[in-house]
């Protein structure tokens, strides 16, 4: 085991924000999710990419290939929260 644990979000509850977060814009992206399972965003990522991340301990991946697939997750994640957070500070509440 390495010690790690999984990284939880500080606020209570946001956990199913942002995994719903997650399927809208990789969806929007071209990938294909299932709203129940959003965790298997990165393997469809990784094998877009030719990545070879598998279940378990991916030991073997170089640092570039896990950030090739982590890269375009969390960035479309942010993206869409500074597009949010921009509409909100404009007075477009879109939710």
């Amino acid at each position: 085991m390495s010690g790690r644990s999984r990284r939880k979000p500080l606020v209570s509850g946001a956990e199913q924000a942002l995994d719903r977060l997650k399927t809208d814009v990789m969806r929007e992206q071209g990938y294909r999710v299932e709203a129940d399972k959003p965790e298997q965003v990165k393997f469809e990522v990784a094998r877009a990419q030719g990545i070879p991340l598998g279940t378990g301990n991916n030991g073997s991946l170089t640092t570039s290939d896990a950030g090739q697939v982590g890269g375009p997750i969390g960035g479309a994640m942010v993206r869409e929260l500074v597009r949010l957070a921009k509409e909100r500070l404009n007075g477009r509440d879109s939710g």
